[in-house]
């Protein structure tokens, strides 16, 4: 994919040293997890269900609370301080397994619509951008239909344009395709392999491995909560350390 990339350690956006998070029972979801990410690195996350992935994303921009650790994006420490919290959640756009959209918004007033709200943008301004990012993931022609009348695969391309409208820093990804019937996945995975190709910071939970294998620069394996291993995506596929790696990608690959 001729992605240019970015050499380990030379510029870290995300830094998360040790952090935990609980939910009652107790479920132990992140338990002492540190992992950094560099400026226009592409980190895709994969691990057995309830290993503390989707946790680990919510938490980075704020939708979870950690019991303790530190969450630092772009210099700005995630804390108590909700001036602090509304900044990195303008810098870090996140894309869910369900698209989220406003099925009373046309595509382009979805879009528009944060914009406006949280940058502050005219309407032309806003409309303008709309449009643009429609152009980037392919639905230039579908600025004025309405989310039902789209098919699954188009409505989370909408979702991505409207996450990038907020221009971010990083860009989440919770599990984008698997909400989808298998024809439409290409069509998403084209749009984020079109970001990855332009330097986009991306955190990406996936269990398309083929897209994981070609399009990351590190892959993260988690389990129970713990980063198990960690390595260049064509290495971690071919010769990973861990026995439970080994397991486990044998078991899906």
């Amino acid at each position: 994919m001729n992605k240019q990339k970015t050499p380990a350690g030379n510029d870290p956006i995300i830094d998360v040293r040790r952090i935990c998070k609980t939910y009652p029972g107790p479920v132990i979801a992140l338990d002492d997890f540190s992992i950094t990410v560099d400026r226009g690195e592409v980190l895709v996350v994969i691990g057995p269900s309830g290993s503390g992935k989707s946790t680990f994303l919510r938490c980075l921009n704020g939708l979870e609370e950690v019991d303790s650790g530190e969450i630092i994006i772009d210099g700005i420490p995630l804390d108590e301080d909700e001036k602090k919290r509304l900044q990195i959640r303008r810098e870090v756009g996140m894309v869910f397994q369900s698209f989220n959209l406003f099925p009373h918004l046309t595509v382009r007033k979805n879009i528009d619509l944060a914009q406006r709200l949280v940058r502050k943008k005219s309407r032309i301004e806003a409309l303008e951008f709309s449009l643009h990012l429609l152009d980037q993931v392919g639905l230039a022609d579908m600025a004025d239909r309405y989310p039902h009348q789209l098919s699954g695969g188009q409505q989370q391309r909408v979702a991505i344009a409207r996450a990038l409208a907020m221009m971010p820093a990083v860009m989440l990804f919770d599990e984008a395709t698997s909400a989808l019937d298998p024809e439409m996945i290409g069509e998403v995975l084209d749009v984020m392999r079109g970001l990855a190709r332009r330097g986009m910071t991306m955190v990406v939970v996936t269990h398309e491995m083929g897209f994981a294998r070609e399009v990351s620069d590190r892959i993260a394996f988690m389990e129970e909560g713990r980063l198990v291993e960690e390595g260049c995506g064509e290495v971690f596929f071919s010769h990973p350390e861990r026995l439970r790696t080994k397991e486990f990608l044998r078991q899906i690959l």
